[in-house]
């Protein structure tokens, strides 16, 4: 039997290479036909976890498996597996494999909201209040967002407009122990981190107090925040969280490959830069909220976007699929995101030989990182740019002897192309 890899010989959560898998859909789940048979998907997973090593990753990021309505972001039990894709035990299992292949695990915490049949939210709404004080009659409904007070109420509090996604009340005190009881638990199963579902709309001083009474028991647990926009260090910084999603240079380097404008990303990789003084960002062209990119840019150039991110500081994520060169276009409309959310089959020998070649690229690509640990923390500067060509030079953080070059280029039918260096001048990697 596999031995398991130690915490201490494990990759720190900046400084790996995830694997970033939306279980519901990977693992074949029905997403809304309310079928809540349980059957043990969570064990297919176990079965890619050579294909994710052999591509270089060092961890593996889930999307939610907690018990949920459909699509996992709306939340039943936080601390059950959801029945579609198994058991504790099965989530056990895939823990220990994970660990075994050298692997960190992080879980997906949708801690801004719950479903709007959250059990203890129904009976909230059931007690509803006293009719001549208008108080609520439940002890629990301080822990939602629920306006008593309006007439024909009470109204919860819908997440960013969606009528079945309703808002915790973060100024709570009960709230940040319960989401405490919640992340020691699954810590206590053997997780490495949390990611931390828009953390943006929640209040940054409730993280850095459940983050903090976390690690008071957990040290080593990586806190990874959801954040579009705005100032990422100080979030990090006011959070207490380790990193937040770099959505910023996501939607550079895809656009200024579209566009014809590499300005766009110089101005982007200036701004990283300023970032990487205090924060490593987490970097990716694609998760479980966006557009393919290779439906973006074709295989190709999703690979040249790839190289963009393994040549960076920065602590990157590979999308499922994205090494196969998946496509698929996330919609404005209900059930957008089913085609960028895709089965995968049971085992990778079953994959389509399509891919194979993209899957190659993309392994050089991180195994080049790999072995160049210091571009995690990279510290990049423009050579030249203009409108189709972009070269830039990322150099170790104490030594700018030890360096990589990049040079970017779209041709005229809007291929993108990029080569890499190394210090001698000598190909690494083409594309």
């Amino acid at each position: 039997m596999t031995q398991s890899v130690s915490p201490s010989d494990r990759t720190p959560g900046a400084d790996s290479i995830w694997w970033h898998v939306y279980p519901l859909g990977a693992c074949g789940a029905p997403i809304r036909d309310g079928d809540r048979t349980q059957v043990p998907r969570l064990q297919m997973l176990i079965n890619w976890l050579d294909y994710a090593a052999e591509l270089g990753t060092t961890g593996l990021l889930l999307g939610p498996i907690f018990d949920s309505a459909t699509h996992g972001y709306d939340t039943l039990d936080y601390l059950c597996i959801d029945p579609r894709l198994g058991s504790v035990e099965d989530f056990d299992a895939l823990v220990e494999a994970c660990h075994a292949h050298g692997m960190n695990i992080m879980l997906d915490g949708v801690f801004s909201h719950v479903s709007d049949q959250y059990q203890p939210l129904r009976a909230v709404l059931e007690a509803g209040k006293d009719p001549v004080s208008g108080t609520p009659n439940s002890p629990d409904a301080p822990l939602f967002h629920i306006d008593w007070e309006s007439d024909g109420g009470p109204y919860p509090w819908f997440f960013e407009g969606n009528s079945d996604l309703v808002r915790f009340d973060h100024t709570n005190a009960r709230v940040k122990d319960f989401v405490q009881q919640v992340m020691e638990y699954w810590c206590a199963r053997g997780i490495d981190g949390w990611r931390l579902d828009a953390a943006y709309s929640v209040p940054t001083e409730f993280w850095a107090d459940v983050c903090d009474r976390v690690r008071a028991s957990y040290p080593d647990t990586f806190f990874l925040g959801e954040v579009i926009h705005g100032d990422y260090p100080a979030f990090v910084e006011d959070a207490h969280v380790d990193t937040v999603t770099q959505y910023e240079l996501w939607k550079a380097i895809w656009s200024s490959i579209t566009d014809k404008n590499f300005f766009e990303l110089d101005w982007t990789l200036k701004r990283h830069g300023e970032f990487l003084e205090t924060i490593v960002a987490q970097t990716f062209v694609g998760n479980h909220d966006t557009t393919r990119i290779s439906s973006l840019l074709g295989a190709d150039g999703g690979l040249v976007a790839q190289a963009i991110i393994m040549t960076l500081g920065g602590t990157p994520s590979i999308y499922y699929g994205d090494e196969q060169g998946f496509t698929g276009v996330k919609e404005d409309r209900q059930f957008g995101d089913d085609a960028v959310r895709p089965p995968l089959p049971a085992s990778p020998g079953e994959l389509l030989g399509f891919g194979h070649t993209t899957y190659e690229a993309l392994s050089s690509l991180v195994w080049l990182r790999r072995k160049r640990p210091w571009l995690t923390r990279a510290l990049t500067t423009t050579v030249a740019v203009t409108n189709t060509s972009y070269s830039y030079r990322s150099c170790a953080p104490d030594d700018d002897s030890t360096f990589v070059d990049v040079q970017l280029s779209i041709d005229e039918a809007g291929t993108a192309h990029a080569l890499i260096l190394d210090e001698a001048g000598h190909t690494l990697w083409q594309k």
